[in-house]
């Protein structure tokens, strides 16, 4: 197995680290940045003195577990299932995850032909709940849709809910996605998402920082949601109760200073209380894929303004309307009070008039003008029904 980047032997090292340290435990990360790889592995092989900060209990579950691990065997098996390890430092590293400092991952087990550190680049997190509403599914399969369609990857954690339904989404506008796990990715978790994420294999990535086989813990899971907001620019929830897993992504996404966004929900429903809470809070509010991608992408990326449906007086030229503004709601004006009423000279208030009459919008009464029935529709359905 060709490893750009890394040693053989900084390799082995950091497999055996990922059966012994945890996901984002930040003793043992500092433990790899003060001492490096091969020191900590070696210390945990021969069961010497524990490290800085370990308890003798925890030193020995240590080393019990560093006693049992085979990273030749790892990479065997992960090679066999066509799954590559990426270190920090290889060209496929993507740079942003070392924002997490001493939480970083020891490195990821990556299950796809794409390039991860490129495809990282541009992508966005959708989470959410996993016992979501149609209303919570159908968003977060619109907004990925759309992402897709405007090319940027879509990153999630594989899960029921809100999760499938952002990663079928980008699959089936032929775009890509990431499926972030908390498990081996050679073991896809949940069992009911087997044949999905086989299809994120295929047509996007499947990463995860834990060895072939491992399985995932309520943890592992918290764990896992620090690595989808460090890898994105940004993340979307949709959906999400008071004590939801995707709100620790939202807050580890602020932590990390990206983008935090949220879709709202009916007030009434508890499974958007916790969108709520995020966006009384730093979050942005976006209802569809053009707000998230004038967030989190480039200069010139802008949102269409959002205004209702165009008027015909939206349509007349600029001094024509601030006299047809200047006419009296009920009964006849003359023309010098309409031309102070539209602070112009009379000639030009009675120039205007006579567009406004072969417009439709205005008549003559007498020695006054007055609105025509059109013209008092239009003026209410520039103002609405209040």
């Amino acid at each position: 197995m060709s490893v750009v980047g890394a040693s053989d032997d900084d390799l082995l090292c950091r497999v055996l680290l990922t059966r012994v340290i945890e996901p984002g435990d930040e003793v043992g990360g500092r433990w790899v940045r003060e001492f490096g790889v091969g020191e900590v592995a070696r210390r945990l092989k021969e069961g010497g003195a524990a490290l800085p900060g370990a308890s003798g209990k925890r030193w020995a579950g240590l080393v019990a577990r560093a006693e049992a691990a085979r990273p030749r065997r790892d990479l065997a098996a992960a090679r066999d299932a066509g799954v590559r390890f990426v270190s920090p430092g290889d060209a496929e590293w993507p740079g942003q995850l070392d924002d997490l400092g001493d939480a970083r991952p020891l490195g990821l087990w990556v299950r796809g032909r794409a390039g991860l550190r490129m495809w990282a680049l541009k992508s966005v997190a959708v989470v959410g709940a996993r016992a979501c509403t149609e209303y919570g599914a159908h968003m977060a399969a619109t907004l990925a849709a759309g992402l897709a369609e405007r090319g940027w990857v879509v990153v999630s954690g594989g899960a029921y809910g809100v999760d499938g339904a952002a990663h079928r989404g980008a699959l089936g506008a032929g775009g890509a996605t990431v499926a972030v796990l908390a498990c081996g990715v050679d073991r896809p978790y949940p069992r009911g998402h087997t044949q999905l994420i086989g299809r994120i294999a295929e047509q996007g990535l499947v990463i995860g920082e834990l060895p072939p086989g491992d399985h995932p813990t309520p943890s592992r899971f918290i764990l896992r949601n620090r690595v989808i907001a460090a890898l994105t620019r940004g993340t979307v929830v949709v959906e999400a109760a008071h004590r939801s897993g995707s709100l620790v992504t939202a807050r580890a996404a602020q932590r990390l200073g990206r983008h935090t966004m949220g879709v709202p929900g009916p007030a009434t429903s508890a499974l958007s209380a916790g969108v709520h809470d995020l966006l009384r809070g730093e979050a942005v509010l976006v209802t569809d894929v053009a707000d998230v991608v004038e967030l989190v992408g480039g200069m010139g990326e802008l949102a269409p303004d959002r205004r209702g449906p165009v008027l015909p007086r939206d349509l007349l030229d600029p001094a024509a309307r601030q006299v047809l503004d200047a006419l009296p709601g009920r009964g006849a004006a003359r023309p010098a009070e309409i031309a102070r009423s539209a602070q112009t000279a009379p000639d030009d208030a009675i120039a205007r008039l006579y567009e406004l009459r072969a417009l439709g919008y205005v008549e003559r009464h007498g020695d006054g003008w007055k609105l025509t029935r059109q013209a008092v529709m239009s003026v209410r359905g520039a103002h609405g029904p209040c």
